[in-house]
């Protein structure tokens, strides 16, 4: 199968009704189903598909629902893993890194950070490692690290604490949006031909009669429709819940991952003020935590929180928000409370290969793991959004030998995700992050002035942006669009309540739904959105639209 040109902007195929039609076809036996759609699944699926073979993805909730949706928003080598030593998975995630600037410009871009030293050891210390940090991506180095003076530090960091202040180290690493590259994947997977489906859950695997894997069982959630599909290869990216699956094949199956809860306090962007990101290398429980500027806001994060139990809406202690602002504000002039948090969320590491006698999830591998079971199943977990691209490849590989596929070179290296556009010729404002789609949200507004209205008056997002996410990014619940396509949840949890109303009837237009869908789906969503608030509203305050 020869590789499609995914800089086309409108989708026209990514449209669940058609591509659910494809799982019906009685004569379908798929060379590769792959359970999961977070960033680990969609890679798997596109390499797959873009490498020629049958493929189709099915994920229980929405792409990105979980993990994958939760990051620092970072595609980085990992400082900390380098000065723990861990050098082969520092080298592999600069190189990937590199990948991910080239075939996802809309989406990823160089960020610079700043590490504010207060002693001339660590900025000499730290300045020397990131110098190694800068060697090690080679041709696909970003801007040098540089040594900055207090002058310099003070003034490309306003709200830096002054008082000790030696100077610092300016490095430059890469940012993006998480959950918008795991549709945009999505995308480009079933432009190369394979088919991902959202809200279509795997409840059990097919056997045949020497005891292998040969399929599974899905449930459409949305319709409660079962079917029964053949495949050649299954390969189990179900991230935190990879047990569950592995359960499924064998019952009496040890846990594979121990998941590991990081969480993120979002603040106004008047606490960091500018473009730079702040670093802080060494906190009190030894882990490193970020400032980061990201959609007008400011990220802070993260923790590292062993759980037994894993989640799609994991919860923030209280500790842990505790220790953000707390460790953030031994740093800052302006100290960052409670009361100026805006959203906060969790998300849940799949770690890998547990060690026995493990004290912390700092001793667990970020390295990605491959298993094959004895049935064949294939299971891939841990590794980071970063090697998304490598672990796919990795795992595509070991299917082709376990399942007997034909022979086929991986391509995804030079492979263009979907809305890839040079960001040097980017006219689109606010759409820009929808990359070569943007042109098409206009045309949208062209046509109907009434979609260029805002969904609220302080953020960007237009009425035009549910539509497509309707239309062309498979979006079903007013979640999908607030928490992962728009990312408001993420930002302002309260501001997307207000949202809700507007977003559900618009949605409902488009998927001929009735009021009290709408209603139902203002409420569901209402709940989830008081869980990113300290402080839960007893009752939804009125959309705050803008008529400009």
């Amino acid at each position: 199968m020869s590789n499609k040109n995914t800089k086309r902007s409108n989708v026209s195929n990514f449209n669940r009704s058609q591509l659910v039609k494809e799982l019906e076809r009685e004569e379908n036996v798929w060379d590769v189903i792959v359970i999961g759609g977070g960033a680990t699944g969609l890679g798997v699926a596109v390499d797959a598909a873009s490498r020629g073979f049958k493929t189709v993805l099915l994920e229980q909730s929405d792409f990105a629902k979980g993990t994958s949706s939760r990051s620092t928003k970072l595609v980085h080598g990992g400082v900390r893993y380098l000065a723990q030593g861990d050098v082969s998975l520092v080298y592999e995630a600069l190189h990937e890194r590199g990948l991910l600037i080239k075939n996802a410009p809309h989406l990823v871009s160089e960020q610079p950070f700043i590490i504010p030293n207060y002693s001339w050891w660590n900025k000499m210390f730290y300045g020397l490692g990131l110098k190694v940090y800068d060697w090690m991506a080679g041709r696909y180095r970003l801007q040098k690290t540089s040594l900055l003076d207090k002058e310099t530090v003070a003034r490309l960091l306003p709200n830096v604490r002054k008082k000790g202040l030696k100077g610092g180290v300016e490095y430059f690493d890469g940012q993006f949006d998480d959950a918008r590259l795991a549709v945009n994947i999505a995308q480009t997977c079933v432009e190369q031909g394979g088919v991902v489906l959202n809200y279509m859950k795997v409840d059990g695997l097919v056997k045949n009669h020497q005891g292998e894997v040969a399929g599974v069982l899905a449930l459409d959630v949305e319709t409660g429709r079962k079917y029964k599909l053949h495949a050649k290869a299954v390969v189990n990216a179900t991230g935190v819940f990879v047990n569950n699956v592995l359960q499924m094949d064998a019952p009496s199956q040890q846990p594979l991952v121990r998941p590991s809860q990081g969480v993120h306090v979002v603040v106004n962007r008047s606490f960091l003020d500018g473009e730079n990101a702040l670093m802080l290398p060494k906190t009190p429980d030894g882990r490193v935590l970020f400032a980061v500027p990201w959609h007008g806001h400011v990220l802070l994060g993260t923790t590292d929180t062993p759980l037994e139990n894993p989640s799609l809406e994991p919860t923030a202690l209280e500790a842990e928000i505790d220790f953000i602002l707390q460790t953030a504000g031994q740093y800052l002039e302006r100290k960052p409370t409670r009361k100026d948090v805006l959203s906060v969320f969790a998300g849940l590491r799949p770690l890998a290969a547990p060690l026995k006698n493990a004290s912390s999830t700092k001793e667990i591998s970020r390295s990605h793991k491959l298993l094959v079971a004895k049935s064949g199943l294939i299971t891939i977990t841990g590794g980071k959004w970063t090697t998304y691209r490598k672990m796919a490849e990795d795992t595509i590989d070991k299917a082709i030998a376990v399942a007997g596929l034909p022979r086929r070179s991986c391509v995804t290296a030079n492979l263009q995700i979907h809305g890839a556009i040079n960001k040097k010729n980017n006219i689109f404002g606010s759409l820009s992050i929808y990359g070569a789609d943007a042109e098409e949200i206009n045309l949208l507004i062209a046509d109907n002035p009434e979609l260029g209205v805002k969904l609220h008056k302080e953020y960007p997002y237009m009425y035009a942006e549910v539509v497509w996410a309707v239309r062309h990014e498979m979006a079903r619940t007013v979640e999908d669009v607030l928490a992962r396509r728009l990312r408001v949840l993420f930002l302002n949890a309260k501001a997307a309540i207000e949202m809700a109303p507007q977003v559900a009837a618009l949605m409902a237009a488009e998927l001929g739904t009735d009021e009290e869908w709408q209603q139902k789906q203002v409420d569901v969503f209402t709940a989830l959105a008081n869980n990113y608030l300290l402080e839960p509203l007893k009752k939804m305050a009125p959309a705050a639209v803008s008529q400009d």
